[in-house]
């Protein structure tokens, strides 16, 4: 089974996945009446589980409505000891090193991966585990806030295979691994 890390996210022009207050609402700030998911249903058919960090996780709790994923969400936390219980059935905690951590996973089965969240992502591409990015850029500069990069070890260099426009403002880009 061919294994796959893979992130599909947002960002703004300079670089940011969230404001300096935590806020997504610019991620909302084009008009979209046809309501484009910008390939996301689609992206989401490519993988079997996501992989997510503690504060993606609470912000996702926070959310209005339910429950948003029908595959497995395993969160990746050194803080927390237990997930509450009314998310019992819908995530699972894991712990240890990245490797670690794809080999329990891996191990149930799941082999490509939905990666998200800021840290999680920075710290799957310092450990160079990252196969595939997908990042749609949102015509914004914020001038601050949650860094989609910070510093790597080295250099890790990607190769663009797609390139698509959405809303005649959103460019997504999608990147695989050089390897």
């Amino acid at each position: 089974m061919e294994k796959s890390n893979m992130v599909f996210i947002g960002a703004s022009l300079d670089g940011y996945i969230a404001d300096r207050n935590g806020g997504l609402d610019w991620l909302t700030s084009i008009p979209n009446p046809e309501q484009s998911d910008m390939g996301y249903n689609e992206f989401m058919t490519q993988v079997d589980a996501l992989v997510m960090g503690r504060k993606t996780f609470e912000t996702i709790c926070g959310f209005e409505g339910d429950w948003p994923y029908v595959k497995p969400v395993f969160i990746v936390s050194r803080t927390l000891d237990t997930l509450a219980e009314e998310y019992w059935d819908k995530a699972e905690l894991v712990k240890g090193s990245l490797t670690e951590i794809l080999e329990q996973i891996n191990s149930k089965g799941y082999h490509r991966l939905y990666i998200d969240g800021g840290v999680t992502i920075q710290n799957f591409l310092k450990e160079n585990l990252i196969d595939e990015m997908t990042i749609t850029t949102i015509p914004i500069v914020l001038g601050g806030g949650s860094a989609l990069f910070s510093i790597l070890p080295k250099e890790l260099e990607f190769a663009l295979v797609e390139s698509k426009v959405f809303l005649n403002q959103l460019v997504q880009n999608r990147y695989r691994r050089k390897r």
